[in-house]
């Protein structure tokens, strides 16, 4: 049995018109019903809210970007979810609907309460639906769209594969438009195809093939198989987990030593830092390295924002180059007092820190 997390974009699931594409909703259902039946466990990250909402309502003035998003997730989200549910009951399943922010993954504390309530919604056989609450995220706390979120979302469960549905066949050597470009159909942990990625988004979506890319490397660093595949292929779905070689797609093999779930959570949080630190070359070359180091006080240079133990915070190199993120084991002040000290506790213990690959 495998822990799957499928993330359906708004090209695969809207309509050119904005309103929901039925059919294309219906095969997806069927198809998780089919892997439910497998035996496997699906967590189902689905775009389509703000789409859905905007097909719905013409507002009675012009409204900014915010204003527009919440108001039509607002009328999205319910279409949308009571779409599913519709079409899940059909094979007797039961769905939750999951809406979270940025902030959520933040804390710590916040984190596992969110994880510990999607492993019982799977455990009692419900089909979490997750989306990000547009309603009440803001511009600069939004996620940079749900591919990230998948990709969170996938790090947080445990997932054996994430999945994302787009509206092409996944990574090409160049525009998927030009006849001379091909598919990259495998990608190993730690290679960068990122150069082969041609800028450009969905209609509806917030995000483009470079967000893809980019959390699908990140995942595939972490341990986690990442699958980007075109979502409207017939069967599509139940091939990439049953058949692979029968459908065209990326995979995004997984590092055969993943991190651990601490870690995980971890190497998503740098958005959520509360300060950094310096190190000096010895330091950053120590944590570089294969071997298990903790970041000592002698080596940190300086710092700058105020942080208190258990908050998470940047390490970067004397050039200013991004070595990793960690969990503070000392406070700011602490940090500050001990800078170039020997034997003193750990900045940051080697369990709780992340090295950027």
């Amino acid at each position: 049995m495998s822990r799957i997390v499928v993330k359906v974009g708004s090209n695969v699931i809207t309509r050119r018109d904005g309103m929901p594409d039925v059919t294309n909703m219906s095969s997806l259902v069927d198809q998780i019903a089919t892997l439910r039946g497998l035996g496997h466990e699906i967590i189902l990250v689905s775009s389509g809210a703000v789409a859905c909402g905007r097909g719905a309502i013409r507002p009675s003035r012009m409204l900014d970007s915010v204003a527009a998003r919440q108001l039509y997730s607002s009328i999205g989200q319910i279409r949308l979810i009571n779409l599913y549910d519709s079409l899940f009951a059909g094979y007797g399943l039961v769905v939750g609907q999951v809406l979270t922010q940025k902030e959520n993954f933040s804390s710590r504390t916040s984190y596992l309460n969110q994880r510990a309530c999607m492993v019982t919604m799977l455990e009692n056989g419900v089909v979490p639906i997750v989306n990000e609450n547009d309603t009440a995220s803001l511009t600069e706390l939004m996620f940079t769209d749900n591919d990230e979120l998948s990709g969170l979302i996938a790090a947080m469960m445990d997932a054996d594969i994430l999945i994302i549905l787009s509206n092409v066949d996944g990574i090409y050597t160049g525009s998927p438009a030009d006849s001379s470009s091909r598919l990259i159909e495998r990608v190993a942990p730690g290679e960068d195809v990122s150069g082969n990625v041609v800028a450009s988004k969905s209609g509806f979506g917030r995000g483009g093939m470079g967000t893809k890319c980019g959390i699908a490397g990140k995942l595939s660093d972490e341990g986690v198989a990442v699958i980007i595949a075109r979502g409207d292929r017939r069967g599509v779905l139940v091939d990439l987990v049953e058949a692979p070689d029968k459908v065209p797609h990326t995979l995004f093999e997984p590092n055969p030593e993943p991190l651990s779930t601490v870690k995980r959570w971890i190497a998503h949080s740098a958005a959520f830092a509360k300060g950094c630190v310096r190190v000096n070359d010895r330091a950053a070359e120590a944590l570089r390295s294969d071997r298990a180091v903790s970041l000592l006080p002698v080596g940190v240079i300086s710092t700058e924002g105020e942080w208190e133990e258990g908050d998470i915070v940047t390490v970067f190199g004397p050039g200013g180059e991004c070595v990793g993120v960690g969990r503070a084991s000392l406070s700011s002040a602490e940090t500050a007092t001990a800078i170039g000290c020997r034997g003193a506790r750990p900045v940051i213990h080697y369990d709780y820190l992340y090295i950027e690959q």
